[in-house]
């Protein structure tokens, strides 16, 4: 499975009685097997953008394109069956065990039985829970890290390119939550899926993303390497909202690769700040 890039052009929401736009005007390029990360404060407009990918949301103007495809066309549901989604209330079916919970997007595609049962062992394999203990379970009897492991699992059933994460860690605590970033980096590195995650935890966003849209008011303010972004905020906003002189936050971004190159050599973040600076 590789990732789909994802082209937003010209995106604009407005609820009903709002006297503002909730996403004003917003274009954006998402590569392909892409892990970018859209930050900001509550109400910021980040995951009205997330949402308008699976047609959760519907734009009063715009287009959408993932791999291509105009999402805008077509039925949704069909649409929503190839995009992963995750959030933090997780949502699992409480009567049903968790193998039928991740397999209830296979079900409707009508794959064979034989394939869904691999698959869900393969997908609980791949956020580390193991299947003959798991398998037959039911929601209740998981913690809250549990729980998340398998929404994102069942996100993942039918092999979507592009998977959605709306502040999907947001509910567990501080050490589960370390963890589940972890398994992110992990399933991602592994399947080259293209991830939107929406978090207003800066610490999370650094620690995530490839690149990092800051939001404010509707409109995306930057989109830059999460150590560009540190280095050069466009605006006072996101020096602010980044605590962007805060030295510590930049090395924790270091790899133990990037720190063992040979000295002069730039690490690929590096280099990208470099080739940004103004002379």
């Amino acid at each position: 499975m590789t990732g789909a890039p994802v082209r937003i052009r010209n995106v604009t929401v407005r609820y009903d009685g709002a006297d503002r736009n909730a996403v004003d005007d917003v274009s954006l390029d998402v590569e392909a097997g892409s892990l970018v990360v859209l930050l900001g404060p509550s109400g910021c407009g980040k995951s009205t953008l997330l949402r308008t990918i699976n047609r959760l949301v519907a734009p009063q103007s715009g287009s959408i394109e993932v791999d291509g495809h105009d999402v805008l066309q077509g039925d949704p549901e069909t649409l929503r069956r190839g995009i992963g989604y995750v959030i933090q209330a997780v949502g699992l079916f409480p009567h049903l065990s968790v193998a039928q919970n991740i397999a209830v997007v296979p079900e409707l595609l009508k794959w064979p039985a034989p394939r869904i049962a691999a698959r869900v062992d393969e997908l609980l394999t791949l956020v580390r829970l193991e299947p003959a203990r798991y398998r037959e379970r039911l929601p209740r009897e998981l913690s809250g890290g549990e729980q998340q492991r398998v929404g994102v699992a069942r996100a993942l059933a039918a092999e979507p390119r592009v998977l959605l994460m709306d502040e999907p860690f947001g509910a567990v605590d501080a050490i589960v939550r370390l963890a589940l970033q972890d398994e992110t980096l992990r399933i991602h590195r592994a399947l080259g899926t293209t991830i939107l995650f929406v978090t207003h935890d800066v610490d999370e966003a650094l620690r995530l993303a490839q690149r990092i849209v800051v939001m404010n008011a509707g409109k995306v303010v930057q989109s830059d390497p999460p150590l560009r972004i540190l280095a050069h905020p466009a605006t006072p906003y996101v020096e602010e909202l980044l605590d962007a002189h805060d030295l510590v936050r930049r090395l924790q971004l270091l790899r133990v690769r990037d720190a063992m190159r040979p000295p002069g050599e730039a690490t690929p973040a590096q280099g990208r700040i470099a080739s940004g600076r103004r002379r």
